[in-house]
């Protein structure tokens, strides 16, 4: 137990305990203002938002917290333990610069490659030269790296499970003439994470050195001559530290919900094989090479295989004659006190066909206001849902169309929010422009009567 006692500890002394503390807070004011953006995209978009800010900011720190407490304690009960001057914990700096190059890179399996790869040459060097610094520079066990990769991954599966649908995005695309509506998932997760460092026991200067565990007889699962050696040769040190997972998708042919729990289960499913597959390590330097290929070679296949079902999939948003599919429902929208939900249909308002949100509000108009809805559920059954709208606002709903004006489209590129904002606010006030025209027009038409 003692094992598990001194990760538990570390993780919570990086939560509370300057230096670590001052980065926890520097990411969650990160993950605050990113969230914040998507809430003012969502108001923009919906009229209202699903999330609040707040909301989305703790359950990617809660969870987090959560998360990289369950990946150390697995982490210690395999007895994955590193040399000090092994360079595991370059693993978010590697991580960070490859998001430079694609955001997806940000993932483990890629950054761990480059460092296993590092690892190899340096390692393949020293089996030829007697150079000091390919003695142990660098040099990462590529099993116990791998295992530790896996495991995240399978700590990265479940919080997309549980939370990765919060904050989806709706967007729109054009396919075979029809516009789809589907949503772009995007979260991210500030994990703190405890890892065993082998640390010589002639290293004065390692102050957070734990000197004495009492290691259980079962302990450690996983057994390699390197590992055995460091935990007779060394100390066992515990070092707390933060990394962030990250993950993204898109889809048109499922709920988000179902696109998160589809998505978190193929990450999980990826992170149980890399672990398995990591025993080839082994094997010497030759297995340690294949596993490092499998590393990021498998996330692509693990990627390619969800795009692939992606496509083979019947799009779900799809607006027909029958009427307007209801795509997202905003938190505070009058529309969720009469049981309305995601997948229901908009057949009728005051019984007139509608194409479009925007024709919807003319109908209201046209009637004061006075709104009498005909809701098609996804089983097929019919309601009819009356109440009055309140003027000037939005329903908190937001349709699929039927067809969309090519300059109303506004392309979203992820790496330029305010290049979209101010499309969306252009587009917005245009309708505005044309709103004030037809109140004009009609207080011409009134006072000629």
């Amino acid at each position: 137990m003692s094992l598990f006692i001194y990760t538990l500890r570390n993780i919570a002394g990086a939560i509370v305990t300057p230096p670590l503390v001052f980065l926890l807070a520097a990411l969650g004011i990160t993950l605050y203002l990113k969230n914040k953006k998507v809430i003012t995209m969502q108001k923009i978009i919906l009229g209202g938002s699903v999330n609040s800010t707040i909301e989305l900011t703790l359950s990617q720190l809660v969870l987090g917290i959560i998360g990289g407490s369950i990946g150390s304690l697995i982490l210690t009960s395999l007895g994955v333990i590193f040399n000090e001057s092994s360079g595991i914990t370059y693993l978010l700096v590697l991580s960070i610069l490859l998001m430079f190059i694609k955001p997806r890179l940000i993932c483990f399996a890629y950054s761990g490659a480059v460092l296993g790869f590092i690892s190899i040459i340096i390692k393949s060097i020293g089996m030829f030269t007697e150079q000091p610094w390919s003695s142990g520079l660098l040099v990462v066990d590529i099993l116990y790296l791998s295992v530790f990769i896996g495991v995240f991954h399978i700590v990265e599966g479940i919080l997309v499970m549980i939370d990765g649908d919060r904050g989806a995005m709706p967007v729109f695309t054009n396919k075979g003439g029809k516009i789809l509506g589907g949503y772009a998932l995007k979260r991210y997760w500030v994990l703190p994470i405890s890892i065993m460092i082998a640390v010589a026991t002639n290293n004065s200067a390692i102050d957070y050195s734990t000197s004495f565990i009492q290691n259980p007889e079962w302990w450690p699962l996983i057994k390699t001559s390197s590992g055995l050696s460091l935990i007779v040769g060394s100390v066992i040190s515990i070092l707390p530290f933060y990394t962030v997972l990250g993950y993204s998708s898109i889809t048109f042919t499922r709920t988000k919900r179902e696109k998160a729990i589809s998505s978190g289960l193929y990450i999980l499913v990826y992170g149980i094989v890399l672990i398995m597959a990591a025993q080839i390590a082994r094997f010497g330097i030759i297995g340690e090479v294949l596993v490092i290929i499998f590393m990021p070679f498998g996330h692509e296949f693990m990627l390619r295989i969800q795009a692939k079902d992606e496509e083979k999939r019947t799009p779900k948003f799809v607006s027909d004659e029958e009427g307007l599919i209801i795509l997202e429902i905003s938190s505070n929208s009058k529309i969720r006190e009469f049981n309305i939900s995601i997948e229901d249909k908009l057949v009728s308002v005051n019984g007139k066909n509608v194409n479009s949100e925007t024709e919807v509000y003319s109908v209201l108009k046209e009637n004061l206001y006075n709104a009498v809805l005909e809701i098609k559920n996804f089983e097929g059954k019919l309601k009819k849902v009356e109440f009055r709208h309140s003027k000037n606002t939005r329903l908190g709903v937001l349709l699929v169309p039927r067809n969309v004006n090519e300059e109303d489209v506004v392309p979203v590129d992820d790496n330029n929010f305010k290049s979209v904002l101010s499309s969306i606010m252009s587009s917005d006030n245009k309708e505005c422009e044309k709103s004030k025209e037809s109140h004009i027009e009609e207080n011409k038409i009134d006072k000629d009567k």
